[in-house]
């Protein structure tokens, strides 16, 4: 009797279920790890980062705002008028917006450590021949000019690589990253005061080309960011891999590509990241500058030309204005410390506040909130004419001056994606260039006709204002487009 070979049915049917067992966790398997996002790592690296970042602004930001210390003394100096003298600071913030496209290319073709390196030797070098400058036009150049184009190769860069390191925690690590423009005017206001009335201008010129010349240790830190993989989006992987991989949104502001956009403003809002198959594709340009074809981003934009066109006047102006009163040397450099410390309160307050779940959807409007604020602060200051009432003034500037600083970046993120930010900061403060350029030789041009600075802080305070009326506007209207229509009914016929 030849015995049967063939295997029992039930053992058959128990091979399949485990072969086809196997054959599914191999797919699963395979899915999640192609699944896997890559993310930046938020945190690790990133806070040395961040502590670069805050190192920048001191040399940047903070050195700028203490150019206005130096405004009395060139005046004497060289028997110029206040329009005269104010180019020097104008062609600063001037020159460091206006090449700020220039940084971020830099940071594009070659690295953000290049960029940064060059820029902290043509900045210090910048201000070392000022130190040695017989005439104004020569401070025109190397002050304005040469130091301000360092600034910029080092600034954007900087600044937009934070916000590639980081997802979660990208307000709080710009809020901490941005403050030292307040924290270096709080140290470096008094400091630069005392250096004049030891070693003359000349002399407190000099030990700044040293002291700016930290930009290079900073840049030799700021190493490219190197993502990670991210398993948290496992249960939908398809669809959250996109948005990881290409935005990086916050997982609170990026949608699925399914779901209706939303923005920043809570339900259809101005700042919303448009459906992936919305954006307009222009074949010959480079992706990373489809952003300039949103309309929220041109509204954004016209924003912050009036926006520059405000804000560096009180900058320029308040200690001589302190001065005009009868406040004292001191005590009117002790101004710009009272705002530059208050200003690190409201960098990192606003960032860590516009972190949290409940306000992360709000980020536009406290960032409206704090220009209309400091707006309103710049058309009360001709009515301070003692210390005592314009410290109030210098705390509330300097509180909301920080806490918008903080989020320019983080707002523009959310318009155009971390895909483009590098590309879009750099456009964004190229529109702070001609506004800086322009505002300081105006508001001293005021000054010498009218007698007063009372026009200049009330151009101020109106320009602020109107910045913050376009985006108010820009946002009521976006609201108006997408709110829902009701259904029409339909007659039988």
């Amino acid at each position: 009797m030849i015995e049967d070979q063939r295997p029992a049915s039930g053992d058959t049917g128990s091979r399949t279920r485990t072969k086809t067992k196997t054959r599914t966790r191999t797919k699963t398997s395979t899915s999640t790890r192609t699944s896997m996002a890559k993310c930046p790592p938020d945190g690790g690296w990133g806070w040395v980062i961040v502590g670069c970042c805050f190192m920048v602004t001191v040399c940047t930001r903070a050195v700028t705002r203490c150019f206005s210390i130096f405004f009395v003394e060139f005046q004497t100096h060289f028997e110029a008028d206040y329009a005269a003298t104010a180019w020097i600071h104008s062609l600063v913030d001037c020159t460091t917006m206006l090449c700020a496209p220039l940084g971020s290319l830099l940071m594009s073709r070659w690295s953000c450590r290049l960029s940064v390196i060059v820029g902290g030797l043509l900045s210090s070098c910048g201000l070392l021949i000022s130190s040695l400058s017989s005439s104004l036009e020569l401070l025109y150049f190397s002050m304005g000019i040469l130091t301000g184009l360092g600034f910029a190769l080092c600034y954007t860069p900087s600044i937009a690589l934070v916000g590639l390191y980081f997802r979660r925690k990208k307000a709080l690590a710009y809020g901490v990253a941005m403050s030292g423009s307040g924290i270096g005017t709080f140290v470096l206001a008094p400091a630069v005061q005392l250096l004049i009335d030891l070693y003359s201008w000349r002399g407190a010129l000099l030990v700044l080309s040293a002291f700016v010349g930290n930009l290079c240790v900073c840049g030799a830190l700021l190493r490219p960011v190197t993502l990670q993989e991210d398993t948290e989006e496992e249960e939908e992987p398809t669809e959250n891999k996109q948005y990881c991989d290409n935005n990086w949104k916050d997982p609170e502001l990026a949608e699925k590509p399914s779901s209706q956009s939303k923005d920043t403003w809570g339900k259809t809002s101005l700042l919303a990241p448009p459906h992936p198959e919305q954006t307009v594709s222009a074949p010959h340009w480079s992706s990373e500058y489809r952003f300039l074809l949103k309309k929220d981003f041109l509204s954004l934009s016209l924003s912050f030309l009036f926006l520059a066109g405000g804000c560096s006047l009180p900058f320029v102006y308040l200690v001589p204005f302190a001065l005009s009163v009868g406040v004292g040397p001191q005590s009117a450099a002790f101004l710009m410390s009272i705002l530059g410390v208050i200003d690190i309160v409201g960098n990192i307050t606003f960032g860590w506040l516009t972190d949290r779940p409940c306000l992360k959807p709000w980020r536009l409007g406290c960032y409206i909130i704090s220009i209309l604020m400091e707006g309103l602060c710049c058309l009360v200051v001709p009515l301070l004419h003692s210390f005592a009432l314009l410290v109030p003034f210098a705390i509330l500037y300097g509180y909301f001056d920080g806490a918008y600083v903080a989020l320019i970046p983080v707002v523009t993120s959310d318009v155009v994606g971390v895909e483009s930010l590098t590309a879009a900061l750099g456009l964004v403060y190229f529109l702070h260039s001609v506004p800086y350029l322009l505002s300081p030789p105006i508001g001293g041009w005021l000054v010498d006709v009218t007698g007063s600075y009372t026009p200049t802080f009330l151009l101020s305070g109106t320009s602020m204002l109107l910045s913050a009326s376009i985006l108010v506007i820009a946002a009521g209207i976006h609201r108006c487009r997408h709110k829902p229509r009701p259904l029409k009914t339909i007659n039988e016929n």
